[in-house]
């Protein structure tokens, strides 16, 4: 146990972020690390639970009592030891995952209290890994003539990819991008997470033995045939099937998809030219949708110069504190505050859009309507209708499950009833044999932390699968 009277005498701390004003100004992150000496505080608020709730509630089932204590003791080598037991990039999670760990804090169960600043001193534990020298490539003691191809490089390819070869397989990682780490890459911002930390990773993999071949979409090319050369095969590409909004006006200029708005500009950051990008500059911009791909949007329009914000959501505004019916340790249902809602912006909820207008093919603006919740439905309040004048509209809706075409099709797999692939929740195996699926393409549109998590899982069921038994961890 870190300090057996932390929790007492420590407060939560809240982070620290660049201020609003300066940071819409540029594209580096707005997250700023805990002085040391803090950190050390807010690791001796761990109560070091007889029932670990924290590690129940992530998904890698990291082992958050132990570093926590480790960084009480000023032991980071150790700490960082015990945090890749489990996790195979911190640095990922420790940036853009919400922390359910954080919800599961046995300090929350309080509403006086706050949880232990897990992610933060996660994030601390790797950073302070790299700026030391202490991770470095780990190429396996041996090779074992299997050779797997994973499709996809985002988390959940990553993870697998990794687990696989330092287990002594070949492994390809076959990327449709021009880069590898799909939504690492185009989908999140810079400022929530620098690239940097993507790219490293992809160093230490690659001198581990990974190889990735990026323009290459799998299904044409590889061929399901050229897949299958391969002894495995581990589907990771993803849910990126955009949800739509088919209403009047939608063929209307200026309405587009999130994801297209978001990799568009993370593109122009990357160095690349964009013709005819997507751009917020000067516009009225409206966004459809409240979770985290709806706040990057907000973000990048207001670093892009956008004349004004507003984001939309159809549900009603979360309370500040759980309701009567969302108990702890469960997620918390309660109204959050983004990184990019701090920079401005006007926020709408209980709010349906019923058109799309405009005047000369372009979007002038959405009519809107008020709504209740009745019966887990909404319904239209009269006499609350409203036009929100609109240049620009992204569709920050979410997905709908993996794109369905020539890889699922050729490889014959089975899919369930929400279009995802259909994958043994123990072992990842598809209903073809000798092929795998995790992360959103197995589960759906999801976390970063249970993209790795399942990443992890596969590599344990194809190493199984091809030697007979395994010495991979994964979380049960």
């Amino acid at each position: 146990m870190a300090k057996v009277t932390g929790f007492m005498e420590f407060h939560r701390a809240k982070g620290a972020r660049r201020p609003p004003a300066e940071r819409v100004r540029d594209w580096r992150e707005y997250e700023l690390p805990h002085p040391p000496d803090e950190l050390n505080r807010q690791a001796a608020r761990c109560m070091d639970c007889g029932v670990p709730y924290c590690s129940h509630g992530c998904p890698l089932g990291n082992i958050i009592p132990d570093f926590n204590d480790l960084v009480y003791h000023h032991d980071w080598a150790e700490a960082l030891e015990r945090l890749h037991a489990t996790n195979n990039f911190p640095e990922f999670t420790g940036s853009i995952c919400p922390a359910p760990c954080e919800n599961s804090c046995t300090l929350a169960m309080d509403q006086y209290q706050e949880p232990v600043s897990i992610k933060k001193i996660e994030l601390a534990i790797v950073e302070r890994g790299w700026a030391d020298g202490l991770i470095r490539p780990m190429p396996p003691a041996r090779e074992t003539g299997k050779s797997v191809a994973v499709v996809g490089s985002g988390p959940a390819g990553l993870a697998c990819a990794q687990q696989l070869r330092r287990a002594g397989h070949t492994v390809t990682v076959f990327e449709r991008a021009d880069r590898p780490g799909g939504l690492l890459r185009y989908g999140i911002p810079h400022f929530k997470m620098g690239k940097d930390r993507l790219q490293r990773r992809i160093a230490q993999m690659e001198a581990e033995g990974v190889r990735f071949v990026v323009n290459a979409d799998a299904g044409r090319n590889p061929s399901p045939a050229d897949l299958r050369r391969h002894d495995a095969v581990v589907l990771c590409g993803g849910a990126t099937q955009a949800r739509e909004l088919p209403l009047e006006g939608r063929n209307l200029e200026g309405i587009h998809p999130a994801m297209d708005y978001l990799t568009q500009a993370n593109r122009v950051q990357e160095g690349d030219a964009v013709p005819g990008q997507i751009r917020a500059d000067g516009r009225r911009v409206v966004v459809l949708g409240g979770g985290d791909t709806g706040a990057d949007c907000v973000g990048t329009a207001h670093r892009q110069g956008a004349a004004s914000v507003t984001s939309l959501e159809i549900v009603p505004r979360p309370p500040d504190a759980r309701a009567a019916d969302n108990p702890w340790p469960q997620w918390a249902r309660v109204f959050r505050v983004a990184g990019a809602h701090e920079e401005g912006g006007e926020r709408l909820f209980a709010v349906s859009t019923r058109r799309f207008l405009g005047s000369a093919g372009r979007l002038t603006g959405l009519e809107t309507v008020r709504v209740r919740w009745e019966g887990g439905r909404p319904v239209e309040v009269p006499g609350t209708e409203a036009v929100i004048p609109a240049d620009l509209c992204l569709l920050a809706l979410g997905f709908t499950g993996p794109e369905k075409g020539p890889l699922l099709e050729g490889l014959g797999v089975a899919l369930d009833e929400r279009g995802n692939v259909r994958a043994d929740p123990a072992t990842r195996m598809t209903s073809v044999e000798g092929v795998f699926a995790a992360g959103d393409m197995a589960r759906g549109q999801s976390l970063v932390v249970w993209a790795i998590s399942e990443g992890r899982k596969a590599a344990q069921g194809v190493d199984r699968w091809l030697m007979g038994g395994t010495t991979l961890p994964a979380a049960l």
